[in-house]
């Protein structure tokens, strides 16, 4: 059976208001989800003062990361549970119900009584909101990712399914950006004490926004197509296990780069800048908001090149970037200025953009549509939840471990290089008909 999508040219004004509608609806999600995820990451410092018991600052923060952590371990459980309902009731529903839990988890986050007002009761409710929030992960980025490769036109894949990570990356920026004015306007005490909690609250708008977005938006054209004919899997997950482990596990692969890149570049680096390498706050949440921007600018047009040229090149050139330039990037942040810290950082910030564009198309184009889902919730969430969720705490672990403050970089390096293996043995799917 093949799309509608495959077989007949996007054309008409309404075939692409539809489309700007799906972009639309699922960046806003994304965007709400890592918005929170960015925060923490960048306000992990104050966070790490709010909520654990002060024996020292570097202990505090490897427990703020902790809990960082702790999300990821629900998200294998979330993409099981959402990813099966998408396969099996639609895109567009189950990305409704992720949104409004997410955006509800992250507006509690801000509410959060701190360690001073009610002790160990803290850091709890502090873990068990972000284990909501992690289970509510599970079902984005697959979702997101399945509903943009079903709307785009074939020879638009890669370009169209960029903007999941263009929407992360925003919310980084605006995260980190919005952290960067609130810090310059306000002391440090009352961003200690209270300000902290302004950038979560917003989580509450942003979230009734996505909802209406989502829940207006109709189901895409692929879903729809196997509905009508009656091709809907009534155990998606198990015939994805049975027929396609196989491509389960290069998407493992493909993952793999991705959650270590992300988690080092979004969530790491506010701290290492801070903590490590001896940078205010002020000029880290600039260097990583900078960084992350460049980011933003690049990925739609390396999932543009992926589309001409494909996707194997494009995420081979990501992976052996970062293998070769981790560690001389890392050594020159060490410089101590902005300048330097914000090259290093723009460095980093290409190759992952390389990466990004080719890879959400890569790991959609893996599976057909009844399965595509779920598919993808099972191996993206399983290689976040194992490299990506443990990346700041593991990254803080070696350099309080081995005193050699760019061991992370070596972490990096070798997640970079396991991917590569696998894109290498991977076969090229830009120019192929979109598995239905």
């Amino acid at each position: 059976m093949s799309s509608t999508l495959e077989t007949a040219p996007v054309t008409g004004e309404e075939r692409k208001r539809q489309l700007r509608k799906a972009i639309g609806a699922a960046g806003i999600g994304h965007f709400v989800e890592w918005f929170d995820f960015g925060l923490y990451g960048t306000l992990a410092t104050v966070i790490s003062l709010n909520f654990f018991q002060q024996v020292n600052a570097q202990a505090a923060l490897i427990a703020a990361f902790a809990v960082f952590g702790a999300g990821f371990v629900m998200r294998p459980l979330g993409g099981l549970f959402f990813g099966s309902l998408g396969d099996r009731i639609g895109r567009k529903t189950i990305l409704a119900a992720v949104i409004l839990v997410t955006s509800g988890a992250t507006f509690v986050m801000g509410l959060l009584p701190t360690f001073g007002v009610i002790g160990l009761w803290a850091p709890i409710l502090l873990v068990l909101v972000r284990l909501v929030q992690g289970f509510a992960a599970g079902g984005e980025s697959s979702g997101a990712t399945t509903l943009l490769i079903e709307y785009a036109p074939a020879n638009r894949r890669g370009f169209v399914t960029s903007f999941i990570d263009v929407f992360g990356f925003s919310a980084f920026v605006a995260g980190g950006g919005l952290v960067l004015f609130l810090t310059s306007v306000m002391s440090a005490d009352d961003l200690n004490n209270w300000g902290w909690r302004l950038p979560f609250l917003l989580a509450a708008p942003l979230g009734l926004v996505g909802l209406y977005m989502r829940s207006h938006l109709e189901d895409t054209p692929e879903f729809l197509a196997i509905k009508a004919k009656g091709a809907l899997q009534k155990s998606p997950l198990l015939a994805s296990l049975r027929t396609s482990w196989r491509a389960l596990l290069f998407c493992v692969g493909f993952v793999v780069l991705k959650a270590v890149g992300h988690w080092i570049l979004q969530t790491f680096m506010p701290s290492y800048l801070q903590t490590n390498l001896g940078y205010n706050r002020p000029v880290s949440y600039a260097v990583t908001v900078i960084g992350l921007a460049v980011i933003v600018v690049l990925v739609p047009f390396m999932g543009l090149l992926s589309d001409k040229i494909g996707r194997k090149p494009v995420m081979i050139a990501g992976c052996v970037g970062f293998i070769v330039f981790t560690y001389p990037t890392l050594m020159l942040m060490s410089a101590g200025n902005f300048v330097a810290a914000t090259c290093a950082m723009v460095i980093l910030g290409i190759f992952m953009a390389a990466f990004d564009g080719a890879s959400s198309a890569a790991m959609a184009e893996l599976f057909p549509t009844s399965i595509r889902y779920g598919s993808i919730s099972i191996a993206y969430n399983l290689a976040v939840a194992f490299f990506g969720g443990i990346t700041p705490l593991f990254a803080a672990f070696l350099i309080t471990s081995t005193g050699n403050t760019f061991a992370p970089a070596f972490y990096v390096m070798g997640a970079a290089l396991i991917t590569l293996l696998v894109v290498v043995r991977a076969r090229e799917t830009a120019h192929s008909p979109l598995p239905s």
